[in-house]
């Protein structure tokens, strides 16, 4: 083999000309350096264009200006090729190359217009309420993406075969199903982001709570969902298991609810539990952040084992979790302050010890004839 390619290549250089040769370099050449000013112009006019307010075609020239160089060499090197004096074999394996390449450069071509398709849908979702379109977007990207990947493989295994699409398309169909068995977890994965988009569980940027996981929507892809923790950390969830999972979306909560429980001393009187209620009560009267329908509510509700329990709820609106820690803050800054006016104590927990030997406190245990017996 190695020796039939060395005698078909020996035989195409000598039976060319040295300017077929050179004509074939110097098309290149040529075509990869008009390529590059084209790509440099296409560029600096798609910034133009933005500087005039028109993103889109802004965008849409720059996104051209990349793949100049590309198309620019397929052109040259079919240039240069029809030039030279070719055998059979070698004719034939230069044309399948240029025709690969010119799907190769279309496919490209493609591949980066699908970022105008996003730029536009992009800008559609900012449109709306919903963030559920921004979701949608990257996905849209991902699959515009793959399927001119597999629309320009499907083209070149078509053109290198010489056998019909369809006839491709049934092998594919045998070694799919290997493949389907051996991707189980990602066609599992893929049809849990469609649950997860038809059931609307969540939007991007939603603070979520799953497995012990708190922290906002990042993104969400064909295959997992991305979750920014509290602590900073990134968590990523297969879609599969997320669509099982049970998911408590925080970012969707009316308001946020707070129960305190205040214990005060056993030796309070009755007047100063009554006092006591009379001051949380007028606290909470009308507070911040506080819906008409929400009323807070106070109760004297429990007797504890070392205190006497008063019972507080009071729910705050929008759920502004800092502006909520800040009149917590206040709340508890007057209980206590209103409190040691009027001399409420605060109870904590406490233990009382009797002592056998103690005068004013006798502990009866018996004697030791009578437990032990005769």
């Amino acid at each position: 083999m190695q020796q039939l390619w060395e005698t078909i290549t020996t035989t195409t250089i000598m039976d060319n000309e040295l300017w077929r040769i050179i004509t074939l370099f110097l098309s290149i050449l040529l075509a990869l350096i008009a390529g590059k000013l084209i790509s440099y112009f296409l560029d600096q006019a798609g910034t133009r264009l933005d500087k005039k307010d028109h993103p889109l075609m802004g965008l849409m020239v720059k996104t051209l200006s990349k793949p100049m160089i590309l198309v620019a060499f397929v052109l040259g090197l079919k240039i240069g090729l029809s030039a030279l004096l070719l055998v059979d074999v070698v004719e034939a394996f230069a044309r399948d190359t240029t025709s690969v390449l010119v799907i190769v450069a279309v496919a490209y071509i493609a591949y980066r217009l699908v970022d105008v398709v996003t730029f536009s849908l992009k800008n559609a979702a900012d449109r709306t309420e919903s963030a559920l379109d921004a979701m949608l977007v990257p996905l849209v990207r991902t699959s515009l993406r793959v399927t001119v990947c597999l629309l320009a493989a499907l083209q070149i295994a078509t053109l290198l075969s010489d056998r019909p699409l369809t006839s491709i398309l049934a092998g594919l169909g045998i070694g799919g199903l290997a493949i389907a068995l051996a991707a189980q977890d990602t066609v599992r994965n893929f049809f849990g982001s469609l649950v997860i988009f038809a059931d609307k569980p969540f939007e991007l940027g939603d603070r979520v709570l799953v497995d012990g996981h708190d922290g906002p929507v990042e993104q969400v892809g064909f295959r997992s969902t991305r979750i920014r923790t509290l602590e900073g950390h990134l968590i990523t969830i297969p879609n599969g298991e997320l669509a099982n999972k049970t998911i408590q979306n925080i970012g969707k909560r009316p308001n946020i609810r707070r129960i305190m429980n205040i214990t005060i001393t056993y030796d309070t009187p009755p007047e100063k539990v009554d006092r006591a209620l009379e001051i949380i009560k007028d606290i909470l009267k009308e507070h911040e952040g506080m819906h008409p329908d929400f009323p807070p509510r106070v109760f004297f509700n429990e007797f504890n084992a070392a205190s006497l329990n008063l019972f507080a709820i009071y729910w705050y609106h929008p759920p502004d979790w800092w502006a909520y820690c800040a009149f917590s803050e206040w709340v508890n800054k007057e209980i206590l302050r209103r409190f040691n006016e009027e001399g409420i104590d605060f109870a904590f927990p406490t233990q009382t010890l009797h002592l056998a030997g103690d005068p004013k406190r006798p502990l009866n245990v018996g004697t030791v004839e009578g437990r032990i017996g005769k």
